[in-house]
């Protein structure tokens, strides 16, 4: 199995322009293969979903293939796939939804590594109907969430937990199995943040344990939207608010208005890229074995480059990485001693290396970290940095901080 990561960035226009990449957190590049799936999905006829007219069948085609290749990549069925403008909206509408089935003195649990948006919509939601929110912790020392932690604020009052298979800010990814497994002896149902996660490592839904996985195919070379995944018996329990002719399917029942059939059609030609990453003679199978290849090729390129990039900055005076958990994503955040984050990130900027700082919407984890809302430097691999990206970082930040 080989991984050739020169091939790889030949597909993407956006990196002719010459700018290093270290924002993949916060959204990739676009590879050819996902902009001429897109072009064609529009460059043909289109029309509402149906069986009659060649525009009606082109849409139908376009989502059933989208629900199968995220079945694929998630280890879902495809029938659970449900489209939302982002996973944030997701968030919301589900929060909303389960909501529904809460009563005053009930308890959901939230923690204090996630983004913002698989918190904020669940303690509105529990605000607005007398549930009372438990937060699990994780140290700030080592960046690690243990298990332990939320199971020590579980109850038989609980009905929620909610919680991150990645930190987008720090890259800590618990042990979402184990914690799944103690969510599901106290009764509850596990909303699990997978965003950031399913960017770098091979998703299954059901080893991880989670009843809900959101995610967001612009993070893994697709288009901007969101992704949820719960199995479709769960899914049948659920009654969100609708339209009166719209349809009761699942999982159609929770996606309101016409669906943007060109995004769905490059999400699954984004999948299919995944899919290509890794090559040779050992590479073979359906999709999802293909994805499982390509997931550790690309875990082996960005692990390689990440520990050369934290053995480097731990050379230099000053700096501060955030990133410590023995299981984490390609992601490391950076303080300094004596300069500000948004000091790096505008240097570095003009030799074009795009670090950005900030919080990036995970203001608990920033906080608990002792960042206060100001974050630090987050430096986030891709699959398609490769070496001369890590030295532009190293000298521009070696530069910065000499300055």
């Amino acid at each position: 199995m080989t991984y050739d990561v020169g091939a790889l960035r030949a597909q993407f226009p956006a990196l002719r322009a010459g700018t290093a990449h270290f924002d993949g957190p916060g959204g990739t590049q676009i590879p050819e293969p996902v902009i001429a799936a897109i072009a064609d999905a529009m460059s043909n006829p289109l029309s509402i979903r149906g069986t009659e007219v060649l525009g009606e069948t082109n849409a139908e085609t376009i989502v059933q293939e989208f629900r199968q290749a995220m079945a694929d990549l998630l280890g879902a069925s495809a029938s659970g796939i449900v489209l939302g403008r982002s996973a944030t909206q997701l968030t919301y509408d589900f929060s909303r939804v389960l909501a529904k089935t809460w009563a005053p003195g009930d308890e959901i649990v939230v923690s204090r590594l996630d983004h913002d948006a698989n918190i904020r919509p669940w303690l509105q939601a529990a605000e607005q109907t007398g549930v009372h929110v438990r937060w699990a912790d994780f140290d700030p020392d080592t960046g690690e969430l243990p298990a332990a932690a939320v199971g020590e604020v579980l109850s038989d009052r609980t009905r929620l937990v909610a919680v991150t298979a990645a930190s987008n800010l720090i890259g800590t990814c618990p042990a979402v199995a184990e914690i799944a497994d103690l969510v599901h002896r106290s009764g509850a149902l596990l909303h699990v943040d997978g965003v950031h996660y399913a960017a770098h490592n091979f998703v299954d839904v059901t080893q991880l344990g989670a009843d809900f996985f959101v995610c967001s195919p612009y993070k893994f070379f697709g288009p901007h939207h969101g992704v949820l995944a719960a199995s479709p018996e769960l899914l049948e329990t659920l009654r969100p608010d609708k339209l009166l002719p719209s349809t009761d399917a699942v999982p159609e029942r929770f996606e309101l208005g016409t669906l943007p059939y060109e995004f769905l059609a490059g999400t699954r030609a984004a999948v299919d890229f995944l899919a290509g990453l890794a090559t040779g003679a050992a590479v073979a199978g359906d999709r999802r074995d293909r994805l499982r290849s390509a997931y550790a090729a690309v875990e082996r390129h960005e692990t390689a480059l990440r520990e050369r990039i934290e053995k480097e900055l731990s050379l230099l005076d000053g700096v501060t990485i955030h990133s410590r958990a023995a299981e984490r994503t390609p992601t490391l955040l950076l303080t300094f001693a004596d300069r500000s984050a948004t000091q790096a990130y505008h240097f570095l900027a003009q030799l074009g290396v795009h670090a950005p700082a900030g919080s990036f919407y995970a203001l608990e984890a920033s906080r608990h970290l002792g960042l206060g809302d100001s974050g630090g430097l987050r430096v986030g691999l891709s699959p398609y940095n490769d070496a001369s990206d890590a030295e532009r970082l190293l000298e521009g930040l070696t530069a910065f901080l000499a300055s």
